[in-house]
């Protein structure tokens, strides 16, 4: 970027801008296996920042090509997709407000919000935004609605597409609009209106109208799904509402500056029913068994995971903060089953959740003498919040242990997503071990067993050539896998650097191609976010495999 640029730049805008080394090397990656050098990293005081940047970005385009905004917050994207060769947008120092509305259960928040933060508020008006992500300690709002967040209570609540009701968007022109459904009568009068915003809702509009069928055709099979753009989600109930094809877009179509989500009330009171499977054989039919008892979630976690809590034991005990004795004697069980040659295959935790511990003791009660009776699986039942901790702790910060314990190794994140119909698993999972296995990883499965989704992150020395030869292999074999099983590369964390290459894995030409006119109706200059969605390569991502 030519220094010219960077001093107009710096006397357009309000807030800090930097280009020293150190942050330029602390902004060239994320929570992927990426590196990317921006060239820029400027942390916006207030909207009007924003609008001029845009402005600044959308004039001076032509001459200067590479010019682009991506915006950042808390750097968690396990995808690369808060990674730019140009600008990049902190929004984590000064767009951090949030207001709760406890009487309309909803809130505004600013994308730079944490989630940590914002939940602590929520819950003194017992609310929450249940799509929260297991990383919710380290993530941020306006990333959770880029990628279209979710987690272990999806499989009741659904994903972030839910819970946002309107946006305040800028888009290339540097104004701000406001999103939300319109009706057939709003649209057409948006449509006319002689704005970015106008001309955005009238050629949106007369694309879906034109391919109505391949759109809906196009939808995945899954219940969850963050690939691509959601076109088949614009028109619902009679309402045309491009909030649905926002969220998830990972900030390739403008910049979100606000947001109105939706909250739920807390239940009080909740039960896990803890199910051990000495193989996967039966997987689908145990989860269609538990799904009509309306469980809050069905989590997951292999053999490799369980030995692993056991191995590294004591420290696992510590992450609990409780008393270590006490600990030590409840892992007694899952002890005597490694000792025994018992070791279940996958371990499925499924959480109840409501307003009486009575109701859900009868539930699980029954729902665990079924299972026992019909599969003979060893099962157990939880009635205190300190029994649920251990099997949670185990399936949240197993892989943070390996990690820590595997000298040399990395966590590359790159088939760490796919999602398949739960009554394909028990032939999907052997499949997708097999690759793995015979690609010599070392790795963990764990996942949302009842949406089907499993999240696969090898541990892998980036420096090796070997490693970094394998991951466009692996990516292609898996990705042709999850093909064949009709399921989703990515159902949580989005497309990114890592899969856009991949999207025609799910999706037609047409659809590739709807999704390209897409991204021109929004942002014809390229300005927000290029390569994610479309125009992502092979060669791009192999070429910015970071190798630390």
């Amino acid at each position: 970027m030519d220094e010219s640029i960077k001093n107009e730049i710096r006397a357009l805008v309000k807030g800090e801008v930097f280009d020293d080394p150190e942050t330029l090397k602390k902004y060239s990656t994320d929570a992927s296996l990426f590196q990317v050098w921006p060239r820029l990293v400027i942390w916006p005081k207030d909207k009007e920042d924003i609008k001029r940047l845009v402005k600044f970005v959308a004039e001076n385009k032509k001459e200067n090509p590479k010019l682009s905004i991506t915006v950042r917050a808390a750097g968690s994207c396990m995808s690369g997709g808060s990674l730019n060769e140009s600008i990049i947008l902190d929004v984590s120092k000064y767009f951090n407000k949030f207001e709760v509305n406890a009487e309309k259960q909803e809130a505004i928040v600013e994308p730079g919000v944490f989630y940590r933060d914002f939940e602590v508020e929520t819950l003194k008006h017992d609310l929450i935004l249940p799509c929260y992500t297991a990383s919710k300690n380290l993530c941020a709002l306006g990333g959770m609605i880029g990628n279209n967040a979710a987690g272990e209570k999806t499989l009741r609540y659904g994903k972030m597409e839910n819970f946002v009701e309107e946006l305040s968007v800028t888009l290339r022109d540097g104004e701000e609009y406001t999103f939300k459904p319109l009706s057939r009568v709003e649209l057409l009068r948006k449509s006319h209106e002689h704005t970015v915003e106008g001309e955005v809702y009238e050629r949106m509009a007369r694309l879906i109208e034109k391919n109505r069928e391949e759109v809906i055709a196009a939808k995945p099979r899954v219940s969850k799904n963050s690939a691509g753009y959601y076109l088949w989600n614009v028109e619902r109930s009679g309402m045309f509402d491009l909030v649905k094809l926002l969220v998830g877009s990972q900030g390739t179509l403008g910049i979100i500056t606000a947001a109105k989500i939706r909250l739920v009330p807390v239940e009080p009171v909740s039960r896990l029913l803890v199910v051990f499977m000495p193989s996967i054989e039966k997987l689908g039919e145990v989860v269609n068994k538990i799904m009509p008892s309306a469980p809050e979630s069905i989590e997951s976690y292999d053999d490799s995971t369980l030995k692993l809590a056991l191995r590294y034991l004591p420290e696992m005990i510590s992450l609990m903060k409780a008393n270590f004795l006490k600990l030590l004697w409840s892992f007694l069980p899952e002890a005597k089953m490694v000792l025994t040659g018992g070791m279940p295959k996958l371990v499925l935790l499924v959480e109840f959740a409501g307003t009486s511990g009575e109701v859900l003791d009868q539930k699980v009660a029954k729902l665990k003498k079924e299972i026992e009776e019909t599969y003979k699986f060893k099962t157990r039942a939880t009635k205190k919040k300190s029994e649920e901790e251990k099997y949670w702790t185990i399936r949240r910060e197993s892989f943070n242990l390996l990690r820590k314990h595997i000298r040399g190794r990395r966590t590359a994140p790159f088939v760490d997503d796919v999602c398949v119909e739960p009554q394909t698993l028990p032939k999907f999972l052997p499949r997708l071990r097999k690759i793995l296995d015979e690609a010599k990883l070392t790795y963990t499965i764990a996942g949302h067993a009842g949406n089907g989704n499993f999240h696969v992150i090898p541990l892998m020395d980036m420096k090796d050539k070997h490693s970094r030869a394998i991951i466009p292999i692996l990516s292609e074999k898996v990705y042709s896998l999850v093909k064949e099983f009709g399921g989703t590369i990515t159902a949580e964390h989005n497309d990114g650097i890592v899969r856009t290459p991949y999207l025609n894995k799910m999706y037609s030409p047409e659809i590739i191609e709807l999704f390209k006119q897409t991204k021109e109706i929004f942002d014809p200059e390229n300005i927000f976010n290029p390569g994610k969605k479309v125009n992502g390569t092979v060669e791009y991502m192999v070429g910015h495999l970071a190798k630390d």
